[in-house]
């Protein structure tokens, strides 16, 4: 009897133990005034659709991301107006042409490691992109610059120190998709996490890229591809407040918006990410005249140290800017151009615009063409294919079939799936266990959507 009373009594207190841990973990409530979609970009400082707030602040935190075999990364991060921890740093919008102010408050120290111990870093912000931002430490704002101790370059920007802060000003003259990310320490504080994106609307408005007519697409489908790498004995020396030689850099963790597969499809703020708000699912309907006249926006961004050959399936994309900057010509012609393997450079934004084309979607193959040919065609047969919850049942889009028996899990409404990832398949893995990474997917519906 005493050994049951032991056993339920042991039992009963890892239960609060783990309700108390799960109820510390969860995060400050959001301060976004709109509420975010499951999928597609969240604008963490929009007031109400379309207006931007232009004063921001963001803080510095630290906390813990999860990766799908089950280990923790401990991250450093900006965090908005105060909030909690977030990996990556919070989505910045504005319309071009805002005056915009940024102050980082580096009020949680985060601990870099020196001959005489763990000491406070200071920590700052660079816009890549941006033309004529300046800085206030607290003397006034002035240009901002590299700063040196001697010949020794410091910082590529003036930082807020351990404890304080400091207010960067630009004006968002340049439409496009853009990264901000520590210019401190960067080989470090990058790495830990401290980075986002910004993207500026531009004057044309929210149904383009730029303000150029071969960068129009739908506003309902704006996605966002960050691309990152955690190489964890990197996370793990700072945790533990010990050095770390930069040359010895091995990746074995790669994240598209701060999430590795399977995690990557889940929605935005999935209840249990949560400090990874952000999900990459694309979810479209083929482009057609009619109900999806106009192309999704896909922007790419990489805050690593790699190049990323990212491998959309289904169709190519069409690159129409890099680096915020839209592809013209001396004459200002359209240079845009398709790919279908993109490589992100290590510190680039590519903004592109994809489609999937609906192709024999009625039209059935007849049994003996089937029969003679099957091996060539795109229908799968019942014991070549694997039956999974994307699979459809049907070799076109919009028909569904009878599940085989025992099968309960199939698309919704016979839509579609299509992998995106990365060609470099070591990247396709979780600490070199695939598949995982960097690898997400796009959900094509049939045309109308599902009921």
């Amino acid at each position: 009897m005493r050994s049951l009373v032991s056993k339920s009594l042991r039992a009963t207190l890892l239960t609060l133990t783990l309700v108390l841990v799960v109820v510390a973990a969860t995060p400050i409530t959001s301060l976004r005034a709109q509420t975010p979609g499951e999928i597609s970009i969240v604008c963490e400082n929009e007031t109400a659709p379309g207006v931007y707030d232009t004063t921001v602040t963001l803080t510095t935190q630290d906390g813990y991301i999860s990766i799908p075999d089950g280990n923790t990364v401990y991250m450093w991060g900006y965090a908005y107006e105060g909030g909690a921890f977030q990996h990556p740093g919070p989505t910045l919008c504005f319309n071009e042409g805002d005056v915009v102010d940024i102050t980082l408050s580096n009020t949680t120290p985060l601990y870099g490691y020196t001959p005489t111990g763990p000491v406070a870093e200071a920590v700052s912000i660079v816009f890549p992109g941006q033309t004529g931002v300046e800085v206030d430490t607290g003397a006034g704002f002035v240009p901002a610059q590299p700063q040196f101790s001697g010949l020794t370059l410091t910082s590529l920007v003036q930082p807020a120190a351990a404890g304080g802060s400091a207010t960067y000003h630009f004006t968002a003259s340049q439409a496009g998709t853009f990264i901000y990310e520590s210019g401190t320490n960067p080989q470090k504080q990058v790495h830990m996490g401290l980075f986002g994106a910004i993207i500026v609307r531009p004057s044309d408005g929210p149904t383009f890229i730029y303000n150029w007519p071969f960068t129009q697409f739908n506003p309902a489908n704006d996605y966002m591809i960050l691309l990152s790498e955690i190489d964890p004995d990197l996370h793990w020396a700072v945790e533990q407040g010990l050095d770390y030689n930069i040359t010895l850099y091995h990746p074995r963790y790669w994240l598209i918006n701060g999430r590795s597969f399977p995690d990557t499809i889940a929605p935005n703020d999935a209840e249990w990410l949560p400090t990874q708000p952000y999900g990459a699912l694309l979810h479209i309907e083929p482009f057609n005249a009619g109900n999806n006249a106009q192309p999704s926006a896909v922007r790419f961004l990489n805050v690593g140290m790699r190049n990323h050959p990212m491998h959309p399936h289904g169709d190519h994309i069409q690159v129409v800017g890099r680096d915020g900057r839209p592809l013209l010509g001396p004459a200002n012609e359209n240079l845009s151009y398709a790919e279908f393997g993109p490589v992100i450079g290590a510190g680039q934004t590519k903004d592109t615009l994809y489609d999937w084309a609906a192709v024999q979607l009625t039209t059935p193959v007849p049994p003996d063409v089937f029969e003679a040919f099957s091996q060539f065609l795109l229908r799968p047969r019942d014991q070549n294919i694997m039956w999974g919850e994307w699979f459809s049942g049907s070799p076109y889009l919009g028909q569904t079939t009878d599940r085989p028996t025992g099968v309960t899990a199939q698309g919704e409404c016979g839509e579609y799936y299509h992998i995106w990832h990365s060609h470099a398949l070591h990247e396709a893995a979780n600490y070199e266990a695939g598949f995982g990474g960097m690898i997400t997917l796009e959900r094509i519906d049939p045309p109308g959507g599902c009921p």
